[in-house]
């Protein structure tokens, strides 16, 4: 490249103007560490690798901007699928929480019923219970009072024949078997 621009220069320099060639040569680019070849030699590699890479890299980047591009409707469409998983989420979460207030109301319910009806099936075996009591109490008052009776009956009638025993003698006995014999129709 160097060879390219000195031979430049002296081709410029052949047709006259070597001078001005020269000074303006030494002025601006003949600096020590800044060699124009070096960057006119990276201008031509950067275009030469540009005509050459930019029909692939183009290609490439399309490819590219079209995969990222498809990802990115996925990605919309994971997220809006997602949303709705999110919402029917939701959705379940304040259900099972009426549902829950709808099992509590309706277990108070339950149980306020069940102790209303355990109290009146108490009341009822209570009732029960005391009219049985009412009628054992009244069989055994019954019992005891026909106890009492045949008692009575017994202990008059042992009474009534001691004192009859007290009164009665063998004379008196005898009178009154034949009045009974006799009452009753003679001995034929």
């Amino acid at each position: 490249m160097l060879a390219f621009i000195y031979n430049l220069g002296l081709v410029l320099a052949a047709t006259g103007g070597e001078g001005q060639f020269t000074q303006f040569y030494n002025e601006y680019f003949n600096i020590p560490g800044f060699e124009l070849w070096k960057f006119l030699n990276l201008a031509i590699f950067i275009a030469l690798i540009t005509y050459f890479v930019r029909k692939p890299l183009s290609e490439a980047f399309k490819a590219r901007r079209e995969q990222i591009r498809s990802e990115l409707i996925r990605a919309e469409a994971e997220k809006k699928a997602a949303l709705a998983k999110l919402t029917e989420a939701e959705a379940k979460l304040a259900q099972l929480e009426a549902e829950k207030e709808a099992i509590i109301e309706n277990s108070m319910a339950e149980a306020s019923a069940e102790e209303k009806r355990l109290a009146e099936q108490m009341r009822i075996e209570i009732d029960r219970l005391k009219k049985q009591r009412e009628g054992e109490l009244d069989r055994l008052a019954k019992q005891t009072y026909a106890g009492l009776r045949r008692f009575s009956a017994e202990e008059s009638v042992r009474l009534a024949e001691e004192k009859l025993r007290s009164q009665i003698d063998g004379a008196k006995d005898a009178r009154l078997v034949k009045a009974s014999i006799q009452e009753i129709g003679g001995l034929n």
